[in-house]
């Protein structure tokens, strides 16, 4: 089930609804959702675009799938994601380890043909069924340039402020 991407969040007189149910959601699957995606999905600032840190408008830099190989020969998956945040002045970095599935699709329609994924907008962090995080994000211009999904077993976040916006 999805909580709060554009569809659930635009189809109520607000998206406090489905907020709303997306923190009982989370607060149902306590603590089988994995580490890093808990403590992001449940975190004051995650969802709130006006902090810096927030991935709402960022701009994709760089997204790099690398595949490893251990010395058993068990071969594994990694994507490493870095972002332009929306307030320029910093980058952020997702790492999702051990990646079982991912679909990365770009589908820019008409008016925003040739101009990338644009801006992340809308995310959420559900639990796969066992136990493992599903991320889906959502990218926009003037209408919808794509998704994401990716299925790990876990994620890890950074905040990289750019050195010239330190005082």
């Amino acid at each position: 089930m999805v909580y709060i991407l554009t569809e659930q969040l635009y189809d109520e007189v607000a998206g406090d609804v489905a907020f709303a149910r997306y923190q009982a959601y989370l607060d149902a699957v306590g603590a089988r959702m994995p580490a890093g995606a808990r403590a992001l999905a449940t975190s004051a600032w995650y969802f709130d675009s006006r902090d810096h840190r927030a991935p709402h408008d960022a701009w994709l830099e760089r997204a790099c799938v690398e595949e490893t190989v251990s010395p058993d020969g068990r071969r594994s998956v990694q994507i490493r994601v870095r972002l332009l945040g929306a307030y320029h002045d910093g980058h952020i970095e997702f790492n999702y380890r051990d990646v079982r599935y991912y679909r990365i699709a770009l589908e820019p329609r008409d008016r925003d043909a040739g101009h990338g994924h644009r801006d992340w907008r809308h995310d959420e962090f559900r639990v796969a069924a066992d136990g493992r995080v599903e991320h889906e994000i959502e990218w926009w211009g003037i209408q919808s340039t794509g998704t994401w999904l990716i299925d790990a077993a876990d994620v890890e976040y950074h905040w990289l402020p750019l050195e010239s916006s330190n005082p």
